[in-house]
């Protein structure tokens, strides 16, 4: 009987469960055995794509919380007028909250408006409010309309005590003056790309805005990143688009892939990042993996020029 329970056990060991389960419990000790270098400046970083449903606010703000889980500062400034990233954050964002609005509109400080997230001391977050939908109409005749988040964003750097050392600009799912503001305070893009039919659609007008940014406000913008997101590594159909964008963009596209994952998806209904809902599930992990490769990129880009996708296209 004894021989027999060991060869279930065997048996057991060797299912797709159980080798999924063993890989998962590998990279969560991996990942507490990495003590990541912290960059020496502070690194902005625009999360965009104009294709909605790719998981973008998600990836801001788990990458967000995933940093902040290994030590960094970092602040999520949410230009999303549905206030999504700062739901997730925990952050009021209620109508009579000072939210990233009156930043724009009103010139309010930023240091005013910036708020800390119940999930760490590390993580804070410059809310959006339902106004930030009219913001876009009210931006038209104001002065340096696309550079307002850009100098706010200088003006708090300059004085704050301890500056973070990653700003993550969340933004809405198109070309408005919302997001060209994202553009022109960033100096990375971060690109979420879903592993689905249709995933590269958009993504040439996308680059197109980054190079017109470049040229006209921000010269030293660049695509750093694309991430892979809603992975599912059962279907043909992922592997397939996986290799495509990896073919396209080789030195752009993380190793780290964001799996399809349930934890993910209920987290912000909890008010939380799948970090702090089930830090253990697959979907924090990767995410916690995603931070540590940003933050091993940065290292490297350090030690010379920052590589952008756009640079052959000048």
């Amino acid at each position: 009987m004894k021989h027999s329970d060991n060869a279930v056990t065997s048996f057991d060991d060797d299912t797709p469960l159980a080798k999924e389960l063993a890989d998962l419990r590998a990279r969560r000790r991996a990942l507490e055995s990495v003590t990541p270098a912290l960059p020496t400046a502070t690194r902005t970083l625009t999360v965009s794509n104009q294709k909605g449903g790719v998981g973008k606010t998600t990836t801001a703000v788990n990458i967000a919380a995933a940093l902040a889980s290994v030590g960094a500062r970092v602040l999520v400034i949410d230009l999303d007028p549905q206030g999504n990233a700062s739901t997730a954050l925990g952050v009021p964002h209620t109508a009579d909250v000072p939210s990233v609005y009156d930043v724009l509109i009103d010139e309010f400080p930023l240091a005013d408006i910036v708020q800390t997230s119940p999930e760490s001391p590390l993580l804070t977050c410059a809310p959006s409010t339902i106004h930030l939908a009219g913001a876009e109409i009210e931006l038209v005749s104001q002065v340096a309309r696309e550079h307002r988040l850009r100098r706010a964003l200088d003006e708090y750097l300059a004085s704050a005590e301890e500056p973070p050392h990653f700003v993550v600009i969340d933004c809405p799912p198109s070309l408005g003056l919302l997001t060209i503001n994202a553009f022109t305070a960033a100096h990375e893009v971060l690109i979420p790309i879903q592993c689905e039919y249709y995933a590269l659609e958009g993504l040439s007008q996308l680059l197109g805005s980054v190079k017109m940014i470049q040229k006209h406000l921000n010269p030293p913008l660049h695509v750093s990143t694309i991430l892979l997101t809603m992975y599912d590594g059962r279907t043909r159909l992922a592997q397939q688009v996986a290799e495509e964008v990896r073919t396209h963009f080789p030195d752009e596209v993380m190793k780290t892939v964001i799996p399809r994952s349930v934890r993910v998806s209920e987290a912000p209904s909890f008010g939380q990042t799948v970090i702090a809902y089930d830090g253990q599930s697959a979907g924090a992990v990767a995410y916690r993996e995603a931070a540590v490769e940003l933050l091993a990129r940065g290292a490297r880009d350090e030690g010379g020029s920052a590589a952008s996708m756009t640079e052959g296209d000048n």
